[in-house]
């Protein structure tokens, strides 16, 4: 009998996305990712943020988003999103919800991790894909540190 087996992609694919000095309440969105060639059907979504020297809320939180499209051709994003790096300032009710990231206190570095195919419903990836962050910490975000990455899953026959 045939054993099916997680197929982990490279590690840490960069997402084009600036995380640095974003304002309190503001979105920033990601560059879309494209997944018709890799066709995975599971991603692990990683971000990382530094919350500001002064000012960040005992309640602050950064929020992460989900958008994507089955459009190839002429996308049209979910959520109204752009698909570039870029403002996000469409309606964030009409994204996917990933999680948030606790940031609650002055000068920290926060990571998150998040899952594409819960998100999407476990029908798989759409065909491109990216994300948006939130910046509800109380204060402007760090210039110094911000990134997101993302690893692909397959699956294999052993």
């Amino acid at each position: 009998m045939a054993t099916i087996n997680q197929l982990f992609g490279t590690t840490a694919q960069s997402i084009t996305l600036t995380l640095t000095s974003i304002t309190n309440t503001s979105l920033q969105q990601s560059t879309a990712v494209d997944n018709t060639t890799n066709l995975f059907m599971d991603v692990k979504v990683a971000v990382r943020i530094k919350t500001a020297s002064a000012s960040t809320s005992s309640t602050g939180a950064v929020n992460v988003y989900a958008y994507g499209t089955a459009d190839t051709t002429t996308p049209v994003y979910s959520g109204g999103a752009s698909g570039s790096n870029s403002a996000y300032t469409a309606n964030k009710d009409n994204l996917i919800y990933l999680g948030s990231i606790a940031a609650v206190a002055n000068s920290t570095t926060y990571d998150g991790l998040f899952n594409l195919a819960r998100a999407f419903g476990y029908g798989g990836i759409p065909a491109k894909w990216g994300i948006v962050v939130e910046n509800l910490s109380g204060a402007t975000l760090d210039a110094s540190v911000g990134s997101a990455w993302y690893q692909g899953i397959n699956a294999t026959v052993a």
